[in-house]
């Protein structure tokens, strides 16, 4: 489970509702969703977002309301992996199932700038700032969660087979 790009970075207490906000819950359409991906937080998310990235952001990320709808909307804009010291724990558990990688790091956070080139490999449990050079481990993943991960959710796992 590898991940590259450049970081992204916010603060604490990133709520489901600048994540997307309530306005746009009528759709279904992921790539609607992810053209509205931190409008109420960052007007230019959407336009420096690339395939890939990595969001960076401090406690609490994703609280709020219970909507798959967030991580949905993150996932969908290219973010590939998502950094914060703590998260929501219904975001932490939404996100798994929608296959959007999500991994707490105090040190990772403090040693991540805005713009900085990060490589994740998280079945080793380790992030690295290729801009500074800085290495930071992290818990890898459980077997089980990195499958769902690669298949891109809950669901596709299992209509893949590879979890029971």
């Amino acid at each position: 489970m590898n991940f590259q790009g450049k970081a992204i970075k916010y603060g604490d207490n990133v709520d489901t509702d600048v994540i997307i906000p309530a306005r746009y819950l009528n759709t279904i359409d992921k790539k609607e969703l992810a053209s509205h991906c931190m409008e109420d937080l960052d007007k230019t998310f959407k336009d420096r977002v690339r395939m890939g990235d990595v969001m960076v952001a401090g406690y609490n990320f994703g609280c709020g309301s219970s909507r798959e709808h967030a991580p949905i909307a993150i996932k969908e804009s290219g973010i590939s992996l998502v950094v914060a010291r703590s998260f929501a724990r219904i975001f932490y558990r939404n996100s798994i199932n929608i296959g959007l990688a999500i991994v707490e790091s105090d040190e990772a956070v403090d040693g991540i700038s805005e713009g900085d080139e990060i490589k994740a490999d998280l079945k080793a449990g380790l992030i690295y700032n290729l801009t500074t050079g800085k290495t930071f481990k992290v818990a890898p993943f459980p077997e089980f969660i990195q499958k769902i991960i690669e298949n891109g959710g809950l669901v596709e796992s299992i209509k893949k087979g590879a979890i029971v």
